[in-house]
């Protein structure tokens, strides 16, 4: 796996010259236009760089760019691959390693999922302060080594989520804020597993992120991670679940999202 990431740096860098990117952003379901904010984008395909996800899901482009967004160089990753494509809870391992090799300090991820929360339904967005695993998988299994053992007490960078909720509120965006659980999917949950999350504490559901942010802090980035709420969880709705619905309702939150990510990356401190 080694030899994968030094083979996609050495492609990017290739590409990109003596851009040096500080900041990557992973793009959920939904979130493909924020691409169109980037100028003087270079546009890599996940197939062109080896140990890269085959992104096998609908709203996932599957491409990696890089270019500016004010004073920011960001890397954008237009697509993930999630656990339930493969059963493999590390496929995402090479993009996140490679991301970090590049010199990247900071990994900003964005999802779809479910909201237990009835005041934030389909359209809200999500502050992502913490998270649950459901799995009992993780992407750090066979690690060789002491790094294996991450300490996940400050997953969720607390300065970046201070600065996300100040842009919120001065560009009049309701920002909620919660915890995330991650189901393997691809199926939804069941309205008892929605119970037991609810007893838990989470107050949103989705299949994806976890892993990454594990990934991530492992190899030393700062992340903060945002949820667009597609549905109300399973068994909260008469509404039945379906994945054009995510990505129906995913499309109401994305123009906001898109704005705030743009506001933070343009002058990120």
């Amino acid at each position: 796996m080694s030899g994968q990431i030094k083979a996609c740096t050495q492609i990017i860098q290739s590409k990109i010259g003596e851009r040096k990117p500080k900041i990557a952003i992973i793009l959920g379901s939904g979130l493909g236009q924020f691409a169109d904010t980037i100028a003087d984008a270079v546009t890599i395909p996940y197939s062109d760089l080896p140990g890269f996800p085959h992104a096998g899901v609908s709203g996932h482009a599957g491409q990696l760019l890089i270019g500016n967004i004010g004073d920011s160089t960001v890397m954008v990753l237009q697509g993930r691959a999630h656990y339930y494509e493969s059963g493999s809870a590390d496929a995402m391992k090479v993009a996140v390693r490679c991301i970090a090799d590049l010199g990247c300090e900071t990994l900003l991820l964005t999802n779809a999922a479910g909201s237990l929360n009835p005041d934030a339904g389909p359209g809200s967005i999500m502050l992502l302060t913490d998270h649950i695993s459901f799995t009992g998988v993780s992407p750090l299994f066979g690690e060789p080594d002491d790094s294996r053992f991450v300490d996940l007490s400050d997953a969720y960078d607390i300065d970046i989520q201070n600065q996300l909720k100040t842009r919120a509120d001065t560009m009049g965006i309701t920002l909620h804020e919660g915890v995330y659980m991650w189901f393997c999917g691809p199926h939804f949950e069941t309205p008892a597993e929605i119970r037991a999350a609810g007893i838990l504490g989470a107050n949103a559901v989705g299949m994806s992120t976890v892993p990454e942010v594990i990934l991530a802090r492992h190899a030393g980035l700062k992340v903060a991670a945002m949820s667009i709420i597609t549905n109300l969880a399973a068994g909260m709705s008469e509404t039945k679940l379906s994945h054009s619905q995510t990505m129906e309702n995913a499309a109401k939150a994305a123009k906001d999202v898109c704005n705030l990510l743009t506001s933070y990356l343009s002058n990120p401190n």
